[in-house]
Formats: C-alpha cells, sequence, structure tokens
C-alpha cells in the first residue's frame, strides 16, 4: 500500500494561555454532522439510486436478483456498500473543506517572495510597509510574521531590556502565532488518513461477506451452479473495487495536502529567523 506521510509537527510552545489551542476548534459537532449526513446519504443512494427497479431484470417477480447492469451489482453486494458509500463520500466532503482551507493558508503570494520583500522593508527600517505586505499575503506565513512583527516594532522603541532578551520575546511570539496556525491547517486531516487505512479493509470485509453468501448458497442448491457463482463472485468484488478506490483518493490527498502544509511551515520557519536575524543586526 502506498505510503501515507506523517502531518508536520506542531511547535513545543509553553504559554499555557495561546499554545495549541486553534482557531474555530470547537468543532466536534460540525464534523459529526457531516459525517452523519453521508451515512444517510450512502444509505438512501443505495437503496433508491443502486436500488431502482429500473436496473433490475423482471423486478416485480425476482426483484434484486438479477441485475441490468453495474448500479444493480453493486446493489446486490450487500449491506457494505451503503457505508462504503457514506465512507467516499466524508472523504469527499473532508478534501473539498481542507483544500478551501490550505488554498486560504497559502496566501496570495508566494512564501519565498513574500520574505524577501519583508527582508527589504526591515532593511530599510521600515517595520509598517512589513506589516503592510502581511496584510497582502493573507496566509498563514502573513499571520505569523505579522504578529512577529507587531512585536518587533514594539521591542524597537523598548529600553528597558538587552538585545538578546528582545530577541526572545520576539521569538516567542512567533512561536505562539505559530501554535495557533498549524493546528486549523491539520485540523481534519486524521479522517483522510483513517479512511486511507479502513477503506480498503472494509471492502474487504464486504466481499468475504458476499464470498460466504455465494458458498452458502450453492451449497443449500445442491448442486455446483457456475454462472451462480461467478456472478455472487462479482458482486462480492464491488466491495472490494470501492473500497480500493476510496482508500486511493484518501492516499493521493492526505500526501498532497501534508506537502503542501510542510511548504507553508518552512515558510513560518523561514520567515520567523527573518525577524529574529534582522532584529539582531539592526537593533545591536
Amino acid at each position: 500500500m502506498a505510503e501515507v506521510k506523517a502531518a508536520a509537527p506542531r511547535p513545543n510552545v509553553t504559554n499555557g494561555n495561546r499554545a495549541g489551542k486553534p482557531k474555530n476548534s470547537n468543532n466536534f459537532w460540525i464534523n459529526f454532522a457531516v459525517v452523519a449526513g453521508c451515512v444517510v446519504l450512502g444509505f438512501i443512494i443505495w437503496q433508491y439510486v443502486l436500488g431502482s427497479p429500473s436496473n433490475f431484470k423482471d423486478f416485480e417477480h425476482n426483484k434484486y436478483e438479477k441485475a441490468l447492469n453495474a448500479l444493480g451489482t453493486m446493489y446486490q453486494g450487500g449491506i457494505v456498500v451503503p457505508v462504503l458509500l457514506a465512507t467516499l463520500l466524508t472523504l469527499l466532503c473532508f478534501i473539498v473543506e481542507r483544500t478551501l482551507t490550505i488554498i486560504k493558508a497559502k496566501g496570495r503570494m508566494d512564501a519565498g517572495e513574500f520574505v524577501r520583500k519583508v527582508q527589504y522593508h526591515l532593511a530599510n527600517k521600515n517595520v509598517d510597509a512589513a506589516i503592510a505586505e502581511c496584510d497582502k499575503q493573507a496566509g498563514s506565513v502573513g499571520n505569523v510574521m505579522r504578529s512577529g512583527l507587531v512585536k518587533y516594532r514594539e521591542m524597537t522603541t523598548e529600553t528597558h531590556m538587552d538585545t538578546k532578551t528582545k530577541v526572545l520575546n520576539i521569538s516567542k511570539d512567533i512561536e505562539e502565532a505559530t501554535a495557533l496556525e498549524l493546528p486549523m491547517l491539520e485540523k481534519n486531516l486524521v479522517f483522510l488518513s483513517t479512511i486511507a487505512s479502513c477503506a480498503t479493509l472494509l471492502g474487504l470485509f464486504g466481499t468475504v461477506l458476499g464470498m460466504i453468501r455465494s458458498f452458502a448458497a450453492m451449497s443449500n442448491a445442491g448442486a455446483p451452479d457456475a454462472t451462480a457463482l461467478a456472478s455472487g463472485i462479482s458482486e462480492a468484488l464491488n466491495n472490494t473495487a470501492l473500497g480500493i478506490f476510496t482508500s486511493f483518493l484518501a492516499i493521493i490527498f492526505y500526501n498532497l495536502f501534508t506537502t503542501i502544509i510542510d511548504g507553508v511551515t518552512f515558510g513560518i520557519d523561514e520567515s520567523g529567523f527573518t525577524l529574529t536575524q534582522s532584529f539582531e543586526a539592526t537593533y545591536k
């Protein structure tokens, strides 16, 4: 199975008032509602779309016994199919949610270009212009940099501290701002990683149940029926196909999102280094 990358590590911040508390962290009920809605929708699709009489031959007499197309065959996969559909729908919901959040977090300007502009303004001792660049960037890197720049500006007028203490204060403020930004980027990735691990197993579980039903039917019939066996295996394997497809999507998007988050984290680290080094060089 393809590798699922680990999410970017969070900084260790000792300030108990701000550290590790993401914005809008009370999202349990929203996530619960999304998952519950996907479960309900999955069962509706299974019962009324896949189980539509138009997907079966001679439905009035044989009900769901003879499928006409792939939709009918998928319906015959059993009770695991709506669970897999709910899993796929949940995955799609969180892919859309993470995509919108991460696009916003990347901001309107490349992190490298943004840092260079800030460095230029700081070299000219124009902190206000550097803060304006943060507002233009409007991403996680800009948010962290802006917080650090506010403290930077405050430290330039502080007369009761030495340079080393001022730099430590700036670093601490950057770490606290980072601790507020990163959890927002990593939030809900656990759904993708869990689905990536479990969807294939769930599909195999449905396949095993289908195989058990197929061989049990053959045993009760008293004579081997190759057509019935092939049909039963085909129905069972639909569960595996749906599970593998769901797991594939989850792995691809999880690794894509964590790669982007790693890039944003690197930009945040670079911005923090830029501020501390600039202050040390300018206000010795």
